[in-house]
């Protein structure tokens, strides 16, 4: 919900007062129903785990969805009567009836909400309970605040003309990547086609080949480059502290409208990241003169081989991972760098005397 709207006049001299994305306040029509609850795997967390859902279930009254195999293990306990699940055809609706996703766990357990829901996604809400966390922000010692928070609303509406008595939360809309693969290099695959969704980068490389990877950059119609590397990888702003980052290039902020182009080990001093707008429509094709077939993997999952002819197209997918702040969009991202990168953390210089 955007309560604010600007009238730009043709005066020839333009000025916007939100020349970019705004910080976005989720609104609830009427209070959610409905939750799934992830955590990652393993029993380590089960204790926090139950505490969660007891909370969500016997004191908010919600409707507690759990994974099946997660279900499996609770399902005899007379204290989670509350607790239901879901089976293999219904995954494909969650985001018709779940109204917002708990993740208990570190940066993975989102990227694999982010998977569960190939499509639209409903607002996710993560507890810091893994190794790094970047992703999660809030943690587990204030978690029935957080939780009561996203029910009920923990912001005013200021300068709303609405209702003057709404009451959201600060969501960070989290871009992801729509990929395509068009077989056409041969094999079982060849003229199908396969989507993902990637919150964080779709990478294509040369897997335990000797040789560089020979990959066609397209953008359009138009022939960008030809990468000679060890791969290529296409990111989100999400993306760009993880992967990206570690293969040199930028960080950039998650509501930045941007497809980060990184190559990954270049065979040439030349090839630096890019940063190309959201409207960019990429194609990454082995040519049929690569010397090998090369590797994709889409947030470093359903890794599969790639034939001569065979292409991945990826552009802007229109479902954004909402996700959750803890104050806002911006403090969470700088907050995540100086927590987990301590980023430009140095000894400061004395003043001159």
């Amino acid at each position: 919900m955007s309560c604010s709207r600007e009238t730009v006049k043709a005066s020839g001299c333009l000025s916007f007062a939100y020349p970019t994305t705004q910080q976005q306040l989720l609104v609830w029509r009427e209070r959610p129903r409905c939750v799934l609850v992830l955590k990652k795997l393993g029993d380590e967390l089960l204790v926090d785990f139950v505490r969660v859902l007891r909370f969500l279930g016997a004191e908010q009254g919600m409707r507690v969805l759990v994974e099946p195999h997660e279900y499996l293990k609770l399902v005899g306990r007379a204290d989670l009567g509350f607790i239901d699940t879901y089976t293999p055809p219904e995954a494909t609706r969650l985001h018709q009836y779940v109204d917002f996703v708990v993740c208990l766990g570190g940066d993975g357990t989102i990227l694999h909400a982010s998977s569960l829901f190939q499509r639209a996604i409903p607002p996710v809400i993560s507890f810091s309970l893994g190794s790094l966390g970047f992703l999660t922000n809030h943690t587990l010692a204030t978690a029935e605040d957080d939780l009561r928070g996203v029910i009920y609303g923990c912001e005013d509406l200021d300068q709303c003309a609405l209702d003057e008595e709404m009451r959201g939360v600060h969501v960070t809309l989290r871009m992801r990547l729509e990929c395509r693969i068009v077989r056409q290099g041969g094999g079982s695959h060849t003229g199908r086609e396969e989507v993902y969704e990637v919150l964080n980068e779709v990478v294509v490389d040369r897997g335990a080949n000797p040789f560089l990877t020979k990959i066609e950059c397209w953008e359009r119609d138009r022939l960008i480059t030809k990468v000679q590397a060890d791969g290529v990888m296409l990111a989100t702003p999400t993306g760009s502290t993880a992967y990206s980052v570690a293969a040199g290039g930028s960080m950039v902020h998650p509501v930045v409208p941007a497809i980060l182009f990184t190559p990954i080990c270049p065979h040439s001093l030349s090839f630096r990241p890019v940063i190309l707008p959201d409207y960019a429509e990429l194609e990454l094709r082995l040519p049929a003169d690569a010397r090998c077939p090369a590797w994709v993997c889409f947030d470093g999952k359903q890794r599969q081989e790639l034939h001569r002819g065979d292409v991945v197209r990826v552009r802007m997918s229109t479902n954004p991972v909402p996700t959750i702040s803890k104050t806002d969009q911006t403090a969470d991202w700088f907050t995540s760098l100086e927590r987990c990168f301590g980023w430009n953390d140095r000894v400061e210089q004395k003043p001159l005397t």
